[in-house]
């Protein structure tokens, strides 16, 4: 399947309400760093719950650009179409009560579960999921942002740290650091590569994140096709979240 059909079938996937539905924010999440509310999205006959992020709302980050962080969620979900994993909630840039922001797709998960009580049985999973990060350039990989869906898929949320130019990868995920990365993930990479440079990623990421940004994100992902090894924590550099969950 193509870039272009992936991205179509993956557009029809979208829930109506989420791109085109009446949002009525229910309340703001607990624990949440930046402004983010629990929204229903009414298109009449379609109704889902949505998590949504204004970009008015986001407080200003001194390595970031102002008002990007909600860009950032959407080319993350972008990104992870490209791939094919990992499952991130489908997300959209879109106008609301308080103004345009990240709308993603509300997941029932169960919050007993997280990176650290799922780790030892979801490794694929979590391989995936560390690929990810590292051509992210995920500034905040905590293991609370690692959701296991009521569907029992590992979900992941809160990209709005991601895609710096600058290398800024903290995350709880190491466990696979100097490790080969698996062919199949490296033919993915590769084909996305492929998609960023001229097809469907490059054109869907082109109003999401600047021409340095995308650049960096193929440079990222070069850099790990070419090693096809999962990079180790700098010890130079701060590695970790905090806090880690």
């Amino acid at each position: 399947m193509s870039g272009d059909e992936r991205a179509l079938e993956a557009l029809n996937a979208i829930p109506k309400g989420l791109v085109e539905g009446d949002l009525e924010i229910l309340g703001l999440m607990p624990n949440a760093s930046n402004y983010t509310f629990l929204a229903r999205a009414d298109a009449g006959d379609e109704e889902i719950l949505a998590i949504y992020k204004p970009r008015r709302g986001e407080i200003p980050l001194w390595d970031f650009p102002r008002g990007t962080l909600c860009t950032r969620e959407v080319a993350a979900y972008e990104l992870s179409l490209a791939l094919g994993w990992p499952h991130v909630p489908p997300t959209v840039l879109r106008d609301g009560p308080e103004g345009e922001g990240a709308v993603q797709l509300f997941v029932r998960f169960d919050p007993e579960q997280h990176y650290f009580t799922l780790e030892a049985e979801r490794r694929g999973d979590f391989e995936r999921v560390a690929a990810f990060d590292v051509v992210a350039n995920n500034a905040d990989r905590k293991s609370g942002h690692c959701l296991l869906g009521e569907d029992g898929n590992v979900w992941v949320i809160d990209h709005g740290v991601c895609f710096a130019v600058e290398p800024k990868l903290r995350t709880v995920i190491w466990e696979f650091a100097d490790q080969p990365v698996p062919d199949q993930l490296l033919e993915d990479l590769t084909r996305a590569r492929s998609e960023l440079s001229r097809g469907a990623l490059g054109r869907r990421l082109g109003s999401l994140l600047s021409i340095a940004e995308r650049d960096a994100l193929a440079g990222r992902i070069d850099a790990l096709v070419s090693s096809g090894v999962f990079p180790a924590p700098d010890p130079a550099a701060r590695p970790y979240p905090w806090p880690p969950v």
